[in-house]
């Protein structure tokens, strides 16, 4: 094998450190080199050594390097790197300072492939098995529909969709749609929710978020708008004026309340414009106007009110039928709570809370017994006119409901109108079509009493007639005044017994029946409804102008339905008994 050609003499720069600066040509000026930085032996030998191919063992040549000005390399134009090289210590390699984004990038992103596979996957499952129904969070109207077939979903909402909740605040009231005018297409709304998550919308909000599908409705505007003006002042929350009140003995003003009332127009609007919006999640938000009140100082009235609040509240409730007397009183501490103010034409006043007055009488009500009852309304008006006076005390009326009568054997409409004290034509009007014969077991209305009091009560006068006694007993204050003989209506043309009033006030009445002139006439009931004619009490009538009848007759059965008393205690009662003076005829 011919011999290799001998390598080529690498060019190797290796400084020593007291070899001097090359000299410029003599042309230019003489500028000295830079030195050059100290290279180790050692570390330029590696240099070479690194550039020389590895020959085999026994062929190698080591040239002898040679430093000559010819072999001298010029220095690099940059600056040579100021590093400081000890003697003898090993080469040290350069560590990269950079941060590596992968390291962030990497994890994120199989994080992100993961919770993608996981939600498909997800996404898939639930699909699969809410294949034919809707999917699970998907509600409308306030009815949750997932997992129900679209006929299924439709079928609850018939069911289910029966009730709007209306709300103010934390007030709510359960409301029939029907009532409102609104209608539910159930079956396309229940279809819209079975295409939420495949047709339309995310399918992962509706399998894990929650989903409201705008029910597909109509609406009767009309009706809507009847109903809530029926029904606004149900929700309506009145002002309360300025008042007063009893703390602790100490009389002090009450700050104003606010009232709210429903703007039935705003919410109409509301609903004709997007009624599906506004019924969404079942709930209608009502939109309410401020009330501010009419008084919203009340110090002047402090004096007055303390006088009041220094006694007790009295109540004193009559029962003109049954001439029973209910005395109801509320210490100061009780009643000073509902104290207020008014406004009226006069200016400013005190008065009663209406509602906490009315759910007062309405627990008396249920107190009393049988028939009884109280005018809530009539009652209230009497206290506040009492208060409003500066008075303490306030008289008012029970009443008697309609009673219900069941036909016993050998019962005639006669004597079931005797024996409650009702005129029996009354009786008739009462029950259309009775007739005269009545069949056993037969149900019958019986007019209350009350029918025959129009005048206001006169509570501390009375006056009581006994046909079977033929008497006439008038009493004042609980007191008897006068007890005199009296004389009834025979038997064809009877005195009728029931509790009547004083109902009118003649000098000298005429009974052109009977051609008859009655002195002192004092109308006291009508036996036939919607007719002129009246009994009554009179004195000893005349006949033709001059005769005079039945004087020798008192204490017997001789008029034709009137109370028969000499013409001096007739006169007496005429002048002392006014218009609402109560008159019991006893049988």
């Amino acid at each position: 094998m011919p011999p290799r050609s001998p390598l080529p003499k690498p060019r190797v720069y290796i400084p020593h450190p007291q070899t001097p600066p090359v000299p410029r040509p003599p042309a230019a000026p003489y500028i000295p080199r830079p030195a050059t930085p100290h290279i180790p032996q050692r570390q330029a030998v590696e240099r070479v050594a690194r550039q020389v191919p590895v020959q085999p063992l026994g062929q190698q040549t080591i040239p002898t390097p040679k430093i000559s000005q010819q072999t001298v390399m010029s220095p690099r134009r940059t600056p040579p790197l100021q590093r400081t090289v000890h003697q003898g210590a090993a080469p040290t390699r350069r560590r990269s300072g950079g941060f590596n984004k992968w390291l962030i990038i990497a994890p994120v992103l199989a994080i992100s492939v993961v919770v993608m596979s996981v939600c498909a996957a997800l996404t898939l499952g639930v699909v699969f098995i809410y294949g034919s129904g809707v999917l699970p969070k998907v509600s409308t109207a306030g009815v949750a529909l997932g997992g129900l077939s679209e006929a299924a979903a439709a079928d609850r909402l018939r069911t289910e969709w029966d009730s709007i909740e209306l709300q103010d605040g934390e007030r709510t009231w359960a409301v029939n749609p029907v009532m409102l005018g609104i209608t539910l297409d159930a079956a396309a709304t229940a279809k819209q929710a079975y295409e939420q998550g495949r047709g339309t919308g995310s399918p992962i909000q509706a399998i894990l978020g929650q989903v409201d599908v705008p029910p597909v409705i109509s609406i009767d505007i009309v009706t809507a708008a009847v109903t809530l003006d029926e029904m606004a002042s149900t929700f309506d929350i009145a002002p309360v004026n300025a008042g007063v009140r009893l703390v602790n003995g100490t009389v002090e003003a009450t700050p104003p309340q606010e009232g709210r009332m429903l703007d039935v127009v705003r919410l109409i609007k509301r609903l004709e414009t997007n009624v599906a919006a506004e019924v969404m999640d079942g709930i209608i938000d009502l939109p309410m106007r401020v009330i501010t009140p009419t008084i919203t100082d009340s110090t002047p009235l402090l004096a007055q009110a303390h006088a009041l609040l220094a006694r007790p509240l009295l109540i004193n409730a009559y029962d003109p039928i049954d001439n029973e007397r209910y005395n109801w009183s509320l210490p100061p501490e009780e009643w000073g709570r509902w104290l207020t103010t008014a406004g009226t034409s006069s200016g400013l006043t005190l008065a009663l809370d209406t509602t906490a007055l009315r759910n007062f009488l309405s627990s008396r009500q249920q107190s009393l017994s049988g028939a009884q009852y109280v005018d809530i309304s009539d009652a209230t008006n009497a206290l506040q006119t009492a208060i409003a006076n500066d008075s303490n005390q306030a008289q008012i009326r029970i009443y008697h409901d309609d009673l219900n009568h069941t036909v016993q054997p050998g019962e005639t409409l006669i004597t079931i109108a005797w024996h409650y004290g009702i005129p029996y034509p009354w009786i008739q009007q009462a029950n259309p079509g009775i007739g005269d014969n009545l069949s056993v077991g037969q149900n019958i209305i019986i007019p209350s009493a009350d029918n025959f009091l129009d005048f206001p009560i006169v509570p501390n006068k009375r006056i009581v007639v006994s046909i079977s006694q033929q008497r006439v007993r008038v009493y004042e204050n609980d007191q008897l005044k006068w007890d005199w003989v009296a004389s009834t209506g025979i038997n064809s043309s009877p005195t009728w017994p029931g509790v009547y009033q004083i109902i009118s006030h003649e000098p000298n009445a005429y009974a052109s029946n009977w051609n008859l002139w009655m002195p002192n006439f004092l109308g006291v009931y009508r036996p036939v409804p919607g007719q002129d004619f009246v009994n009554g009490f009179h004195g000893f009538p005349t006949r033709g102008g001059s005769q005079l009848l039945w004087t020798n007759n008192l204490g017997t059965r001789v008029t034709y339905g009137c109370i028969l008393l000499s013409s001096e205690n007739a006169s007496q009662l005429y002048n002392w008994a006014e218009e609402g003076v109560v008159v019991e005829i006893q049988a």
